[in-house]
């Protein structure tokens, strides 16, 4: 790997990327983070567009083949997402197929989501698109490292709910982050 210049730590930059710039001086953990996030969910989305999915809509159908028929209001919350931004995503896999909305029989004014008989081939495939996006994440780590990887993001992971929680507008915001 050929590197030039250093960011934060004394770390090569790789060749090709460029160096922190200067309002994260002091932040080079998070400006790794947000980066690694924003090529993580590139890849992501390459591997799922083949699966004729958008980034985001895989976790709603996880949701909803680990949990069966749930209402929508308890799908947002659990995705952790805006709910203008749920239901358009709801649109979307309704359209081509994959889920099925309809009122809940407890509570006819609430809309129950169900994932399709059809989506269950999905699975599979959303499962071999992880295996592979998983691949790519830790290629280049040996085993103990991707080990410690995990368990560092974990604890950041861990960190920032907890921040989160603590916090009065996130929770008035989201219901709770």
């Amino acid at each position: 790997m050929t590197t030039h210049a250093t960011q934060g730590q004394g770390d090569p930059v790789p060749q090709g990327c460029p160096g922190p710039p200067s309002a994260v001086l002091d932040g080079p953990v998070s400006h790794a983070v947000s980066r690694v996030a924003r090529l993580h969910r590139i890849a992501a989305g390459r591997l799922l567009r083949d699966l004729g999915l958008h980034p985001g809509q895989e976790f709603l159908m996880m949701h909803l083949w680990d949990n069966g028929p749930v209402r929508q209001s308890e799908l947002i919350k659990s995705v952790g997402l805006d709910p203008s931004t749920v239901t358009k995503m709801l649109q979307r896999l309704e359209q081509a197929g994959h889920v099925r909305r309809g009122p809940d029989p407890a509570d006819r004014r609430a809309s129950l989501v169900e994932a399709t008989e059809t989506s269950c081939g999905l699975h599979q495939q959303v499962r071999e698109a992880w295996a592979e996006l998983e691949h790519q994440t830790l290629n280049g780590l040996d085993a103990a490292e991707g080990a410690e990887l995990l368990r560092l993001l974990r604890k950041v992971e861990a960190a920032l709910v907890a921040r989160a929680a603590a916090d009065p507008q996130c929770r008035e915001e989201t219901g709770g982050c």
